[in-house]
């Protein structure tokens, strides 16, 4: 029995072991300094205490996304890894969405890069880059000048803001990291109007040790969560929400994640409560970082989420549980987030240095939102998605995103999605994506496209609440398109997407090049699909790059967006612009399917130029006809290696006194050109020929010429493709 008792004494100091490996407590907590009181950005401009932004055009920009990313060569998912996520979302058919609604540039002079943010709220526009900000209506229109980061913080505008909006408390929040001590400083308007009402200021009041690099914000219950990039240190920062919205002084709490493994440059995501619900007070708030095995000490690929529980009664007992671990197990699929060894230097462009992926990174924000019967977060991270292609080499950026769920406050997430998005236009990276999902469930993802053909552009894509699982649904649509490249590596650092409070509309703002670095603010919808929606999704054929002829098909695929089947639709196809060809589909269009469909009426493309040829459907009452057309180039080609000519035979018959028939029998049929060169290349006879029958005859006579031995050229002139002959004159 004694030992009995001394085993169950073992066991109960074991199980207390166990019990606090599970949870760490706090590294520091105090109080931040403040608040001090800042006027209204409108009393400012009255009083002339306004800061105007500088010109900052030749400014580098704090050394962000310093420590490099390390990895161990050779170790992590294999360069052969197919992610299946890919094919899946290459191959569903993507529903063309209405184009922005509305477009505007933020700044036109920031430093390398901008570090674009910003947020929208019932009635402004909060947009902030390196060490500015200005505030606009909900049309694009300036209702400040741009102002200092030091308009808000007297004498201190380090720079990389933040811009969030507090949706419970219909408070924007506009922050900065210092280095006066190492820390951050907060900016909390006291009312809901950024111009006319003032501002609380919060300074750091305790040191983060290291700089905090690439600092974040998120709104959780009653406390603002902040993550940086501090080095070893590896901590993450509450204050109190509350008392910062009252002007009251405010506390914080500085937390490890213990069993976090990086490959030295990180940024974990605390989630950021979008919408008005918030969890309740006391609510663990969560913290989610991916973990890639090519890293040291990681053996598989896999996420990590970790629990921090603030008490602001006795901030001591605050804590942060050990990570909750997503992986294989878990339906994870594996991924690649490291390029080119971890260097900085990824993607290519038409001109400039390789551009920053942004590996590592859980992009701005993981956003978080509340239903009734679940709590929902989406976020993502850029991944290799050609890693066979070599360091350097062919490497394409894709989009890995998530939403995971939990069944009710306190529950372990789940994978409810999981995808791969890769641009699907042009052999294009897609990366700095930004992500948040509406109160309908809708997802809206902004992005950034480039490739070694292909400058800079801003896009958007996104996916309704009720479409196929694991993929966006929503087609490739353009924000802003540089004109120029990116004459540095470093690009953006993160982007920034919010909803609308009003109309679960989205808001996306990034970096481009225009032609100068600036900020643009893209403001899109996602549309749902009425009873009555049809359109053409796909010309298939002609192809490009084939030898046309005067009878050609016209083949498109239609597809049903609708609830609604739809019978014998009216659809047309046009050639460079010209008299449309209307035909009737005949049969039904079940809704949600596909069907092919050829016209009876054939194209004449023999002329075998450039062809741009719209296809489109022409229905009554179609809900939505911003996706009935589709557009495609088409060029046709008559090289040395295509049919007909390079296969047809130039025969050459030689008669008495220097006379020659020459004859090409193809079916090309357009006009066919004869030249005669001479043996220092000189032309000495040309002519353009008709086609007779079958093919072209020619009757040449070179009594006339000097003796010796000539080429004769038989062709078309538009496309450079010939067959030549030597003859002997005598």
């Amino acid at each position: 029995m004694k030992l009995n008792y001394y085993l169950v004494a073992l066991l109960f100091l074991f199980s207390l072991g166990m019990s606090a490996q599970e949870s760490v407590g706090p590294t520091s907590t105090g109080m931040l300094q403040g608040p001090t009181y800042v006027p209204s950005l409108a009393e400012q401009m009255r009083n002339g205490s306004f800061v105007p932004a500088e010109d900052n055009s030749n400014d580098k920009g704090h050394p962000k996304r310093r420590l490099g990313n390390r990895v161990v060569p050779g170790k992590g998912t294999p360069e052969t890894f197919v992610d299946p996520k890919v094919a899946l979302q290459e191959n569903t058919e993507l529903r063309r969405n209405r184009a922005p609604l509305l477009t505007f540039e933020t700044t036109t002079s920031a430093a390398t890069p901008s570090d674009p943010t910003g947020a929208v709220g019932p009635n402004h526009y909060v947009a902030a880059w390196n060490t500015s900000f200005r505030i606009f209506d909900k049309s694009g229109n300036p209702l400040t000048n741009a102002a200092s980061l030091a308009t808000l913080f007297p004498g201190n505008a380090i720079g990389d803001p933040i811009v969030f909006y507090d949706a419970a408390a219909d408070r924007f929040v506009i922050t900065e990291f210092d280095s006066s001590p190492n820390g951050f400083n907060v900016a909390v308007c006291q009312g809901p109007d950024p111009v006319n009402d003032g501002w609380y200021i919060y300074t750091t009041g305790f040191g983060t040790g290291s700089f905090p690099d690439y600092t974040k914000f998120s709104v959780w219950a009653d406390t603002y969560m902040v993550t940086a990039n501090i080095g070893s240190s590896n901590r993450v920062f509450a204050i109190e929400r509350n008392e910062m919205l009252n002007g009251d002084p405010s506390q914080f709490v500085a937390l490890p994640l213990p069993g976090l493994v990086t490959s030295g440059f990180y940024s974990p995501q605390a989630f950021h409560t979008t919408g008005a619900s918030l969890a309740p007070d006391g609510t663990p708030a969560p913290i989610v970082y991916l973990q890639d095995d090519a890293w040291a000490g990681v053996s598989d690929d896999h996420l990590k989420i970790w629990n921090a529980t603030i008490d602001w009664v006795t901030p001591s007992n605050s804590s942060m549980s050990s990570a909750q671990i997503i992986d294989a197990s878990d339906n994870l699929t594996d991924f690649i987030s490291v390029f080119d060894g971890g260097s900085f230097s990824n993607l290519d462009q038409p001109g400039g240095p390789d551009i920053d992926a942004m590996q590592a990174t859980i992009m701005n924000q993981a956003q978080y939102r509340r239903f009734g019967t679940h709590n929902s977060v989406v976020f993502n991270f850029v991944v290799d998605v050609v890693p066979a292609a070599g360091q350097g080499a062919n490497e394409k950026a894709g989009i890995r995103w998530y939403e995971l769920r939990q069944t009710a406050d306190g529950q372990p997430w789940t994978i409810f999605q999981e995808g791969t998005y890769t641009s699907p236009t042009g052999n294009k990276d897609a990366f700095a994506g930004s992500m948040a999902m509406n109160a309908n469930g809708d997802i809206g993802m902004g992005y950034t496209t480039v490739s070694d053909t292909e400058m800079i552009a801003i896009q958007y894509t996104g996916r309704l609440a009720g479409d196929p699982l694991d993929v966006m649904t929503i087609a490739e649509d353009l924000i802003g398109q540089s004109v120029a490249n990116n004459t540095n590596l470093r690009y953006a650092d993160y982007t920034h997407l919010t909803v609308d409070p009003s109309d679960n509309t989205f808001w996306h703002v990034s970096e481009y090049f225009n032609p100068n670095r600036r900020d643009i603010v893209g403001h899109f919808q996602l549309t749902p699909p009425g009873p009555d929606d049809i359109g053409v999704t796909a010309i298939t054929a002609p192809v490009d790059g084939g030898t046309y002829t005067s009878n050609e098909d016209i083949t498109v695929t239609i597809s049903n967006f609708g609830s609604n089947d739809i019978t014998n639709p009216d659809v047309q196809y046009t050639i460079d612009a010209g008299a449309p060809v209307i035909e009737a589909y005949s049969g039904t269009i079940t809704a949600g399917t596909s069907e092919t469909f050829t016209f009876a009426t054939q194209a004449d493309l023999s002329s075998n130029g450039t062809f741009e040829i719209e296809a489109k459907t022409n229905l009554t009452g179609d809900t939505n006809t911003n996706n009935d057309a589709t557009m495609i180039t088409v060029t046709g080609t008559l090289g040395v290696n295509d049919v007909p000519v390079s296969d047809a035979k130039l025969i050459v018959t030689t008669l008495p006194n220097n006379q020659f028939d020459i004859s090409m029998k193809t079916g090309f049929d357009q006009i066919m050109s004869i030249s005669v060169y001479n043996s220092l290349g000189q032309v000495v006879a040309f002519n353009n020929l008709q086609k007779d029958g079958d093919g072209y005859n020619y009757h040449l006579d070179m009594s006339y010429a000097a003796a010796g031995v000539y080429l004769v050229k038989m062709g078309d002139e538009r496309t450079g493709t010939f067959q030549t002959s030597k003859i002997i004159v005598k």
